[in-house]
């Protein structure tokens, strides 16, 4: 498989297979994904890698933090406060094409807090990937952390793997963060949900539009 099928071939998984990832297989992703750039070689990324017992107990805090209407609060903002198009109607559309898929109608809110509750257990993957760096970091080692990431999930492609990247999981923290023992000063940038993709999951039958590539270039000779 090359760059361009990797790229093509990856989406955002929202259900998994019920089977353990190989901890080489992890190790292999890593491995090759800390050849990303970065600026003046910083490499800020911090990664822990969640399973098990600990998956269970920090999914569990969470989303009874979220249940109990503690919403979190993240490191950083992540979306405009105010929204405006295109942008607007991109987030709106993603939004519907999920409850459409999943058959959830716009006024039944149970089952949206439902799906919307599943991120917080990284929709049952048996692996959470958090991402963490230094708060002494600024802002060019996000776009840093943004080609990591992106390695990553094409690496897990490769590795015959699926992906999901969640910035909601950054909006609980503190609480991970006590959890994990990382120290309260670090930045928890997003998490990601790693496994192997349910194929015959409704919620993994869909795919978001992209612009094509003329709408958003300008050529300058």
């Amino acid at each position: 498989m090359n760059v361009a099928e990797a790229l093509q071939t990856r989406k955002s998984v929202r259900a998994f297979l019920d089977r353990d990832v190989e901890e080489d297989r992890i190790k292999t992703i890593l491995d090759a994904a800390r050849h990303a750039p970065s600026g003046a070689n910083t490499q800020p990324w911090q990664v822990a890698v969640v399973s098990g017992k600990t998956k269970l107990e920090l999914q569990t805090k969470i989303e009874s933090s979220f249940r109990k209407g503690d919403k979190g609060r993240a490191d950083y903002t992540y979306y405009p406060e105010n929204w405006v198009e295109p942008y607007k109607s991109r987030r709106k559309a993603c939004g519907l094409q999920l409850y459409s898929t999943l058959n959830i109608a716009r006024e039944d809110k149970s089952r949206q807090l439902e799906q919307w509750t599943a991120n917080y257990r990284a929709f049952d993957a048996p692996v959470m990937l958090l991402f963490f760096m230094d708060g002494h970091m600024q802002t060019g080692s996000f776009i840093d952390y943004g080609m990591f990431l992106q390695s990553i999930m094409l690496l897990a492609v490769e590795q015959g793997l699926a992906t999901c990247p969640q910035a909601a999981l950054a909006d609980y923290s503190a609480l991970i963060k006590t959890v994990l023992g990382y120290p309260p000063d670090h930045i928890l940038l997003c998490g990601m949900s790693l496994g192997y993709e349910d194929k015959a999951a409704l919620v993994n039958s869909y795919r978001t539009p992209r612009e094509e590539a003329d709408s958003f270039t300008r050529y300058f000779r």
